[in-house]
Formats: structure tokens, sequence, C-alpha cells
């Protein structure tokens, strides 16, 4: 096995992120300590629809990455003196976002003539865990995560239980068979009409409810898949029981004809010209649905992650992804786990640079570095590496 001598503690790596709606560069010391990280969200651009539009991601990115590069350069006094390697984001992700930060990764890494490390976006994800979560503190404050661990990485696209046995060591134990939990957060606040994004929408609505009913929960006994379609669908049958209630119930004026007898056929209204149910209210029937589905979501993916802890005597379990911002998800596996469990400061589960530049580090270091034949991958998985490497 060949040994590769440690990078120095002030090697710094200039990342991109253009994975999906988030433009992000963000340049780290020494793989944990972050000198700036800088993202331009594109939410009200793609609210409006309800959901990520790639065309018009791939547009932002281009219009924001020139002003957040140039905002992330400035906290460096030298600037391009101070960096040793540009590290990128080449997939998971939108093929044409996922381009706009490669090309534009290859191009500066040519012109400075310095090292192109591309990372995969879930590697990146678990790489938050190893970031220093204030300014001020220094790599003998917070100590590294301990191998093995178990990562559970959670977005509005992926679902991924793994075993990392080490840097670029993994294993894959499960992941989802149909819908990505983040990606069943925004249906279901959707059903409910709570809007986009549905993960701090429903966390907000569930807030304080006591005594709501249950909703299934889809074990896929002896497996570490996970699957949320159905609990999706079981949420949509009880918002349309609940229309369906409200809609028998008429007001009395319109429930009798003009002198109080049978309707005439002129009173009544054809079922073609009847208005479709409105869409559910802040009440407490749609905090009462929030409720339970976070509860739902989050039994599962925390029997799931325990679970693999123990078989795999895991030193600790490292949360990750956008819907690791949950509190109620980081509270319960926290209460659950007989191990440490890490995660990220709030602004570092979504997605940003800092996480990529990080990962790219512990990559760098023992020999990753990609040519300029590194294309995108749309559907990389964990652990895989370039296809043509």
């Amino acid at each position: 096995m060949t040994v590769y001598p440690a990078l120095p503690d002030d090697y710094t790596i200039l990342a991109l992120e253009t994975s999906c709606d988030e433009t992000a560069a963000a340049i780290v010391r020494g793989g944990r300590t972050i000198v700036a990280n800088v993202v331009a969200t594109q939410l009200d651009a793609h609210r409006r629809y309800g959901g990520i539009v790639p065309e018009v991601a791939s547009r932002q990115h281009i219009l924001s990455l020139p002003p957040v590069l140039a905002e992330a350069l400035a906290a460096l006094p030298n600037r391009w003196d101070d960096i040793h390697a540009i590290a990128t984001t080449y997939g998971p992700g939108l093929s044409g976002a996922l381009l706009t930060g490669l090309n534009t990764a290859k191009a500066l890494a040519w012109q400075r003539g310095l090292p192109l490390v591309g990372v995969n976006h879930l590697e990146g994800h678990i790489y938050a865990s190893w970031l220093l979560p204030e300014p001020d503190q220094t790599p003998q404050d917070v100590p590294e995560p301990q191998f093995p661990l178990i990562a559970l990485v959670v977005s509005g696209g992926h679902t991924v239980l793994a075993l990392v046995r080490g840097h670029g060591e993994y294993h894959l134990l499960g992941q989802t068979r149909d819908d990505a939990v983040g990606e069943a957060f925004d249906k279901v606040a959707r059903i409910l009409g709570l809007g986009f994004p549905g993960g701090p929408a429903i966390q907000q609505a569930a807030e304080g409810v006591q005594g709501a009913s249950s909703l299934p929960r889809a074990w896929l006994r002896d497996s570490y898949d996970f699957s949320f379609s159905g609990l999706k669908t079981a949420v949509l049958h009880k918002v349309q029981e609940r229309q369906q209630q409200e809609a028998k119930i008429v007001p009395p004026a319109e429930s009798r004809g003009r002198r109080g007898g049978k309707p005439r056929p002129s009173d009544e209204v054809a079922p073609a010209e009847q208005p479709a149910p409105r869409p559910p209210q802040h009440d407490q029937f749609v905090q009462q649905m929030a409720y339970a589905f976070q509860e739902s979501v989050v039994d599962v993916l925390t029997t799931k992650t325990v679970e693999a802890a123990v078989q795999y005597s895991a030193k600790e379990i490292v949360l990750a992804g956008g819907v690791a911002a949950n509190v109620r998800l980081r509270a319960e596996l926290t209460r659950r786990a007989a191990v440490p469990v890490r995660y990220p400061p709030i602004q570092l589960c979504t997605d940003n640079a800092a996480m990529i530049a990080a990962a790219a580090f512990y990559r760098y270091q023992v020999g990753v570095q990609q040519g300029w034949h590194l294309d995108v991958q749309p559907g990389l998985a964990l652990g895989a590496g370039p296809s043509d490497d």
C-alpha cells in the first residue's frame, strides 16, 4: 500500500459546488478551518414552481459564479498566491448545473497551474463534520471523527446509509428504493399546503403538537434500505378523507330549497361544475399530519442507523445532508445511539463548498487527483470514482 506524506496544516483549497440550486465557493485550510464560505441560493427563483427547475438552476449558476468566487477570494490577503489546489463537485446532481462548476474549476486550475480534485457530492456532505464549527476553534479543540463510523446522508435527492472504514473507504449499507427523504418532505408539504421547501415548513408546523395520530412505517425488514413513497401516499389519503368530510358539511341555507323543501333541479350543481376541494388550511389537522409524518420518518431513519452502528461496531455516527438540519432527527438519533452522534451546524447541512474543500483535502492527501478528462456524473454513487479513471 502506498503511503503518502501528510499535507501541511496550511494547505489551502478553493472549492466550487453547483450540483443543484446553490452556487457556492469556499476556501478551507488544512481540511478543517473555513477561511471563506459563500453561498448564493436560488430559492426564490424556484419557489414559484414548487421545486427545482434544472434549466433555471444552470443559468443562475453562470450568473452567480463570478461574484461568489470573487467574494471568497477576498478573504485571502494574497488572493491566488495562497491557493494550493482547486476542488469541485462532479456528481451526483443536475448535469447542467454540475457542468457550470466543473468547467469553471478546470479553467481556474489550468490557468493557475494548480491540481484539480473532483469530489463526490455525497462524500462532501459527510466531510462537513470534519469542518470546525466555530471560527475561533482549532483542530486541537475538536478532534476528527473516528473510524469506523456510520454515515446517514439525508437530503432532497438522496437517502444513504453507509459504513465508512477510513478516508475514501465506503461500504453502502442501504439507500432509498423510491423517494429520497427530502423529496418526501417536499411532496408532503405540498399536499398539506405548507409550501416549498418542505423540510423547514413541516418541522415548524409539527412544533408543539401533542397526541397526533400515527402514520405507517416502511421497515423493509432484513434490509437497511428505505422507502417513503407509501408514507407520502398515506398522508395524501388522510387529506382526501378530510376534504371529503368537509365537502359533506353544507351550510343550512344551501342545503334546502327556496322554501325549505326538496331542492329543485335548478338549485342543484352538476357534478362537473362542483368546485374542487380546497387545499388544507394551517389548522390542527395539518399540524397533526405534519407531526405524524415527521415522527414516522425520524423513527425509521433513527432505528436503522442505530442498528447499523451496533452491527458494525461503529465508534461514531455522522448525520449529514440538508435533512440533517431537522431538529427532531438530531435529538432522537442522539438520544437513542450508544455512540457519539456528529452533525454539522445548520448552515453546513445544506449544499455548500466548504464541505467539498474538506473532502478534497483528504482525497488529495492519499494521492487522488483528476486530469482535464474529468466529466460530470449525475448519477454518481457514494464510493464510486470517475468512470474514465
